[in-house]
């Protein structure tokens, strides 16, 4: 299928679903994940009135591809070097490899989202008494459990602008007097991260 000037595979899975779910993924291809009685028509049709969100699916895998070959730290791009050893000095990043590289800063990204969310806690009044991990995660940034008494981040994050983590953690601890996305909940965000909608629309780009 083409999409975007570039012609993508298109990759069946057929399940005992009800839905029909799409994504693309790394290496460019459209894995669809269908019910096992759909036809391919049925795949076809779907895909072509949904050109447009598959569009914005393939800039956003494009754009994650180059970030891959980037090290990023808090939204700053490092020159890399390599190194068998991971080390960083005076905004040289030395290692085996990028990839090595950006999954080492992901492992070590707690202690910077907690001195962040130390920094920002004390504006909110009752919060529970919660736990921060960590988690790689595909399709959130940050995820409050009550269940858990947990706030997980995403360790992603720790390639984002420190502005996207502290609104993220935001976020997160205004779900704790608003569990949904109320406006009341947004009000709640506000309060703490005037300038949310900005950040909201660049962690979506």
């Amino acid at each position: 299928m083409r999409i975007n000037n570039d012609d993508l595979e298109v990759v069946i899975e057929r399940k005992k679903i009800k839905n029909i779910y799409f994504r693309i993924n790394e290496q460019k291809q459209i894995y669809v994940t269908c019910p096992r009685l759909v036809t391919k028509k049925e795949i076809d049709r779907l895909l072509n009135d949904n050109i447009k969100s598959l569009e914005k699916m393939y800039q956003k895998v494009l754009k994650e591809n180059v970030n891959k070959e980037k090290v990023l730290l808090l939204g700053n791009e490092l020159e890399y070097v390599y190194d068998r050893k991971i080390k960083f000095i005076d905004g040289v990043a030395y290692g085996p490899s990028i990839d090595a590289i950006n999954t080492y800063l992901e492992k070590k990204s707690l202690k910077v989202f907690q001195d962040r969310l130390n920094l920002l806690a004390p504006s909110f009044s009752s919060l529970p008494k919660f736990r921060l991990r960590i988690r790689k995660m595909k399709s959130r940034w940050g995820v409050c459990n009550r269940s858990s008494m947990t706030v997980t981040l995403n360790t992603l994050l720790i390639h984002k602008r420190i502005f996207l983590i502290d609104y993220v953690i935001v976020h997160e601890l205004s779900h704790w007097s608003h569990m949904d996305h109320s406006p009341a909940f947004w009000k709640e965000v506000e309060r703490h991260f005037p300038e949310y909608k900005k950040a909201r629309k660049e962690l979506r780009g």
